[in-house]
């Protein structure tokens, strides 16, 4: 029988790393980690006991380039520290995004896209 231990990364892809790795450390402020050296461009970030894995691959067979942000699209969940500094942060930066203070879910959400519109939410333990 097969026994899944736990989530060890996600992988998006991207059509240029360099511009996602920018995003991804100064607008979400990961931490970069070692990436084995594949034959094609990518980036690796930690996030926690997990990693996030960027693949260059400009014809993925993904969404791009929406920033018409709609959490029923694919996405992957980041839990921030603080709801309203979060929201600070994303509005200082310039960074469209759609807020959900209250929804169905006992958590405050925001979705925002990296710049090849991957669709992300950013969640808090509460609202405050």
């Amino acid at each position: 029988m097969l026994k899944i231990e736990d989530l060890q990364h996600v992988a998006i892809s991207v059509t240029d790393v360099e511009r996602s790795r920018e995003f991804y450390k100064s607008i979400l402020a990961l931490e970069e980690i070692e990436r084995p050296d594949f034959n094609f461009p990518g980036a690796w970030f930690s996030l926690g006991n997990r990693q996030l894995h960027l693949i260059q691959k400009p014809d993925a067979k993904t969404l791009r380039g929406s920033t018409e942000v709609d959490g029923m699209d694919g996405h992957f969940a980041l839990r921030v520290r603080s709801y309203r500094e979060t929201i600070e942060h994303l509005k200082a930066k310039d960074i469209p995004f759609r807020d959900y203070p209250v929804n169905p879910t006992p958590w405050p959400q925001i979705y925002l896209t990296d710049p090849d519109g991957n669709v992300i939410e950013l969640n808090a333990a509460r609202l405050d």
